[in-house]
């Protein structure tokens, strides 16, 4: 269709169009309509109203006073109130405190009202058997969240901008996001609900330039425009060929992911092996989908973060990572995981009790293969694995026993000139509280040799003038060995 041709349609008819070519809404199915009372609404509530019997749906109207402008919001409420009387629209009108939920947030203040609001929007979906709230995001939102994007850094998945349809994870549910005026322009908005006599309100905190997004419309974008007069039209179909992309790259990379990618609970496990061999595009379109699906969003998660775990993909077994959200990214001795929970992203199985080791031979304990040799210097290895030490032979007396710390435990680790207590030295390596337990230490009747996986004792450390040497090589058992 034409861009002539495009605009000669009503913008009715555009938006019916738009809705059947992204099967954004089925038959039979209600939807809350989220109205501020502001154009954009208003304009897209009076569309649906007139094509609420093409597109088969009931409409419930959703209204959330933020409380954040006093009079003026109630005002506002009051509006959309009568404005879902007038049409014959059922609605829900309420108030949240916003303030007092943003004073315990580190968030944003516009961050904080916006979850405050979808969270208001999925109990007023879930009281009406709705799967999906309507709202009123323009093609002006959308390009300007492409510029947001880009500021902030972002890869290719940024440049999408807004979604016609995606989810938003709420602390209460999910919910599915539905925006039918992608391709409509905020000055056609305004036309429409004057032609149709329509009176809305105007937010006065959409001219403020505080909010980034506020400083984007009136400054960024109008000063783009002397460069380019058709910049939203360019940033649009930027946004229109990265989503293109990506959903080659999910097209593409189906087989990959089911090779690679396992998902238990909250936990994605990612072959260690299988994902290091993909190509550095794939890593990263797979990093921001498990993040996204554990998250719920990708809202705080920026191009730095991927770029972060990417880098993090070489980092020796028992690293970790922490991200926005809570969520830890944790390099295991064959696999990647993310996800919440510290003890279920612990590298190490749980060790208990005492085991002797075989020298020269081979230790099997629960979840672990030890093996240990006795060579010459010049038989060592340049190894880059922390799961391999070795030792002066002359310099270990009796039998080696591999248990988990105890309380005054204390070495000295390679490097140092004197012995430290094991749980500073923990706690220094980084190590998390819950994995500390579980990380093998390898000891004589004097004392600790090798923290398995970070360091050994300064004093059992291979010489120049060192005859034999004790190499200890710890391997991962699978739970089927």
């Amino acid at each position: 269709m034409s861009k002539r041709s495009k605009y000669q349609q009503s913008l009715e008819q555009r938006v019916l169009h738009f809705i059947r070519r992204h099967h954004l809404v089925a038959n039979k199915m209600p939807l809350v309509v989220a109205v501020s009372g502001g154009p954009d609404s208003v304009c897209l509530l009076r569309i649906l109203v007139e094509l609420k019997e093409e597109l088969g749906v009931e409409l419930h109207v959703a209204h959330l006073d933020h409380q954040l402008r006093g009079a003026e919001s109630e005002s506002d409420a009051r509006y959309v109130a009568g404005l879902a009387r007038r049409l014959g629209i059922a609605a829900t009108i309420d108030q949240r405190d916003v303030r007092d939920y943003h004073a315990n947030r580190s968030a944003s203040l516009e961050e904080s009202a916006r979850e405050v609001r979808y969270a208001f929007l999925t109990e007023v979906a879930g009281n009406i058997g709705a799967t999906g709230v309507v709202v009123g995001h323009t093609l002006d939102d959308h390009v300007e969240t492409v510029l947001m994007h880009l500021i902030r850094g972002t890869g290719v998945a940024g440049l999408r901008g807004l979604q016609s349809l995606n989810r938003w994870q709420t602390g209460s549910g999910s919910l599915t996001i539905i925006r039918p005026l992608l391709e409509v322009t905020r000055q056609e908005t305004a036309e429409y609900c004057r032609q149709h006599r329509l009176r809305p309100r105007i937010d006065a905190s959409n001219f403020s330039l505080s909010p980034l997004r506020n400083r984007i419309r009136h400054q960024l974008l109008p000063l783009l425009a002397d460069y380019n007069p058709q910049i939203v039209d360019a940033l649009a179909r930027t946004a229109r060929i990265a989503d293109d992309d990506l959903r080659l790259f999910d097209e593409l990379g189906a087989r990959s992911w089911q090779e690679t990618v396992r998902r238990h609970g909250d936990t994605f496990v990612l072959d260690r092996d299988g994902f290091s061999g993909l190509a550095t595009g794939l890593q990263r379109h797979f990093m921001r989908r498990v993040i996204g699906d554990l998250l719920g969003s990708l809202k705080d998660i920026e191009a730095r973060h991927i770029e972060e775990v990417l880098a993090g993909l070489t980092l020796p077994t028992g690293s970790c990572l922490s991200l926005p959200g809570g969520l830890l990214f944790s390099v295991d001795y064959d696999r990647y995981l993310l996800g919440f929970d510290r003890s279920l992203l612990c590298p190490f199985p749980e060790l208990t009790g005492e085991s002797t080791l075989s020298i020269p031979g081979k230790t099997l304990l629960p979840g672990w293969s030890i093996e240990a040799d006795i060579i010459t210097r010049g038989e060592m290895q340049d190894d880059h694995d922390n799961f391999t030490a070795y030792f002066r032979w002359d310099r270990i007396a009796d039998k080696l026993v591999v248990r988990s710390r105890r309380r005054g435990d204390r070495f000295q680790p390679l490097g140092m000139e004197q012995a430290k207590k094991l749980g500073e030295f923990m706690i220094d390596a980084r190590i998390p509280r819950v994995w500390r337990q579980r990380v093998p230490v390898v000891c004589s009747s004097r004392h600790i040799l090798w923290v398995v996986g970070w360091r050994i004792d300064d004093r059992v450390k291979v010489t120049a003038g060192t005859g034999e040497v004790l190499r200890l090589r710890f391997g991962r058992l699978s739970d089927d060995d």
